[in-house]
């Protein structure tokens, strides 16, 4: 005969003990990694340090660290190709980049709320989208520059172009990923089409655009130094062209840390943006 089966009871704490806090749970890989960081980008700084001084690698292919730092005072002077100072660089590329990014937010980001949420919209502009989308930004560059010349209104179109695509998508998928209940729980209170886009959809696809932001940012400084290697006489990518004529590798890498780091602080203030406008991310 066998016997009953036992059930498990919780342990009680004995007298005069208190019950031990309950550990809250954490997401897998959810914490600070700022330390991670810092000791990774430091340890990268010293192999760097080794393999010039050490003779591992040539000056012509890889610069010490001194001679970045070199030229990174030169270039803050102006003394490097061109005689244009280095903050003027950065700021034609960051206006140049600002813009675009800042026109393709107040356009893609309607047209992709659109398609999210019209037939129509989808099946006009869906397909244009997608058949631009994969093309890398130097295959249009020729027409771009064909058709408006070599200004400031091709840089920016071309960027602006790099950013719409990324944008337009996250916004769609956003307002498609929309909960059928929220939509039909709004025109029940007697909201109209425009209110339940406005008050309904935008809020919830808003965590997806703010991605959609952020990838498109790293779009758009991908496709700044593209735009600024044709006929242009400033600008980062310009610099980082004639430097390469010269053999400059120290000014090369050098502005190669610098539209990474620009980079890296765009993507910081989305990130601080996506906090601010979607606590609830990453909560629930």
């Amino acid at each position: 005969m066998s016997a009953p089966p036992t059930t498990l009871t919780p342990s009680k704490p004995a007298a005069g003990q208190r019950a031990a806090p309950l550990r809250p749970y954490r997401l897998p890989g959810s914490g600070d990694s700022r330390a991670i960081s810092i000791l990774t980008l430091g340890a990268l700084l010293v192999l760097w340090w080794l393999a010039t001084h050490l003779g591992w690698v040539k000056p012509l292919f890889l610069p010490t660290p001194e001679a970045v730092l070199h030229a990174f005072g030169d270039a803050m002077r102006g003394h490097t190709q061109g005689d244009i100072a280095l903050p003027e660089h950065v700021l034609i590329s960051v206006a140049r980049v600002l813009g675009a990014f800042l026109l393709a937010v107040l356009t893609a980001v309607p047209v992709g709320l659109a398609m999210g949420t019209s037939r129509i919209a989808r099946g006009v502009a869906d397909p244009l989208i997608e058949f631009y989308r994969p093309l890398p930004p130097l295959a249009y560059l020729p027409l771009i520059v064909i058709w408006f010349g070599i200004g400031e209104s091709a840089k920016v179109l071309l960027i602006y172009l790099a950013c719409f695509a990324p944008l337009a998508m996250a916004a769609k998928a956003g307002a498609r990923g929309v909960a059928l209940e929220q939509v039909n729980a709004a025109y029940a209170l007697g909201a109209s089409r425009w209110q339940v886009i406005r008050l309904v959809v935008f809020p919830a696809a808003l965590p997806e655009i703010l991605t959609g932001m952020r990838i498109a940012v790293g779009f758009g400084w991908t496709t700044l130094v593209a735009a600024e290697m044709v006929a242009a006489s400033s600008g980062l990518g310009q610099m980082v062209l004639n430097a390469s004529n010269f053999l400059r590798t120290d000014i090369v890498v050098m502005g190669i840390i610098i539209i990474g780091a620009l980079a890296y602080a765009f993507d910081g203030l989305m990130r601080m943006l996506e906090r601010r406008l979607t606590p609830w991310r990453g909560r629930v």
